[in-house]
């Protein structure tokens, strides 16, 4: 499991740390860490070209430190000094070890750019030491302008724990900001590494352990072993009753294919049995594509809401709601939902444009902080949240949060979204709850789309069809 940790709870963890430790130990550790992680991505070391872009903080010496460290093996290594005050120690370090230091400000070059954007086009990479996890969203304009020199001439980018420029604590970038093409961190992932857009602007992550003891951290990511030990896998005793019935109220004349493919993905869950009810038409519809799918009954949870369109049923979905049964309410379903904070365990399946019109907010807003919205939905309708999207984030009511980093860009197609809240579904009626059931499906689908897709486009059935291997190669 990934845990990302608060800039406070960091801060803290330093502090503890830095009082038993030398003084400067831990930025040894921080810069000899990110040194061998530079030269990994580099492929070597000796001849390479390295910028280092230095601000003012602990940030820019730790990149100083891991600039010398390149140096002493032959790298060709530039500081451009962002600010008059560098870490002034390992500045020193870096030009002891035959590195040179220039400030942003410096003369210009014989074709017209100054030396700083001179040493960033020619570089083989270029090192964000400009602000640590303290820093605020945006980059200061000679700092936007060496950055945007370097992805003009497509420059790779490591950034020093965070990319700077995005919001440490939240995931997002309201201003312009460094886009990485690896993040190496320290300590702990910190939310900004999982949660989107800056998740996408950290580009891999490379975790340094330096030693912190940290506290709980309220923001994870499941890894393949967390979701296997979460898995409710049969026993030899098990019935198809015990294995969880799941009720399924999706798709109507408007939408049948709807409910034939979240059964698809309600049945590729570790249910013994599905129910459908709705309109007979579709009912024959998902019979014919799932003739192991019987009609109403008692069941242990429900599927609601899928391609429901004009037939939805305000009422009897929220008496639903209301029931024991755990629920997850995806799509047309949403309508029904209330801020009465009733519900048992209710699962909503959204995506931004369905949050923003549950919440009253504009969509773009939604997608710019999908942190804050998720929790706030989880909050006000007492719910677990699955936003979905390029990293899905799951908010449960009590401010815990999971997030899922696995998908493919190819899953987002029609129908996907059907097969997940089926997916969703059956691990509800296999007895998980509504957190563990979100951070499974949304792992398995994840894994499922990737092994459907092969790098290439994919169907809303052709995941649902790849969910079984999905869970045999997870459960292996």
């Amino acid at each position: 499991m990934r845990h990302a940790h608060t800039v406070e709870q960091v801060r803290a963890a330093e502090a503890a740390l830095m009082a038993r430790l030398p003084e400067g130990t831990l930025m040894q550790r921080a810069a000899t860490g990110l040194a061998v992680a530079i030269s990994n991505f580099l492929g070597g070391t000796y001849g390479a070209r390295v910028v280092l872009l230095i601000g003012s903080g602990d940030n820019g010496g730790d990149a100083l430190y891991a600039g010398a460290y390149l140096a002493r093996r032959g790298a060709q290594v530039t500081a451009v000094l962002l600010s008059d005050k560098p870490h002034a120690a390992g500045l020193a370090a870096l030009e002891t070890a035959g590195g040179q230091a220039i400030p942003v400000t410096a003369s210009s070059a014989s074709n017209g750019t100054t030396a700083a954007q001179s040493a960033v086009a020619g570089a083989d990479v270029v090192v964000d030491g400009i602000v640590g996890i303290g820093g605020r969203p945006g980059l200061r304009p000679e700092a936007l302008a060496v950055v945007q020199v370097a992805e003009r001439y497509g420059v790779p980018i490591v950034a020093v724990d965070t990319p700077s420029g995005v919001d440490v604590d939240t995931g997002e970038t309201p201003e312009p900001h460094v886009n990485a093409a690896l993040t190496v961190t320290f300590g702990t992932h910190k939310i900004c590494h999982l949660v989107d857009p800056a998740a996408t602007a950290c580009g891999p992550v490379h975790l340094v352990d330096i030693g912190l003891d940290l506290p709980p951290a309220q923001v994870q990511a499941l890894q393949a072993a967390d979701i296997k030990a979460l898995y409710p896998v049969p026993h030899g005793e098990s019935d198809k009753y015990s294995r969880g019935v799941l009720g399924l109220m999706v798709g109507s004349a408007q939408y049948p294919g709807a409910a034939v493919i979240a059964t698809a993905g309600a049945l590729a869950g570790p249910v013994g049995m599905v129910r459908y009810v709705g309109p007979d038409a579709v009912a024959s519809a998902v019979r014919e594509a799932h003739p192991e799918v019987v009609g109403d009954g008692r069941v242990q949870a429900w599927t609601i809401g899928s391609g429901l369109g004009d037939e939805l049923d305000v009422p009897r979905i929220r008496e639903l709601l209301d029931a024991e049964e755990p629920v997850v309410l995806d799509a047309d379903g949403l309508k029904a939902l209330d801020d009465s904070g009733d519900h048992v365990d209710v699962l909503i399946t959204p995506h931004a444009g369905e949050l923003s019109r549950l919440l009253g907010v504009d969509r773009a807003t939604v997608e710019a902080e999908r942190l804050k919205y998720a929790r706030l939905a989880a909050e006000t309708f007492d719910v677990t949240v699955l936003l979905k999207g390029s990293t899905t984030v799951i908010a449960g009511p009590d401010g815990e949060v999971r997030v899922n980093t696995n998908a493919t860009p190819w899953l987002a197609t029609a129908g996907a979204g059907d097969v997940l809240a089926g997916l969703c579904g059956a691990l509800l009626a296999g007895g998980l709850t509504a957190l563990d059931a979100a951070s499974v499906g949304a792992y398995l689908h994840a894994a499922a789309a990737n092994l459907a897709s092969g790098g290439g486009p994919i169907t809303a059935i052709a995941v649902a069809q790849a969910l079984p291997e999905a869970t045999r190669r997870l459960l292996s």
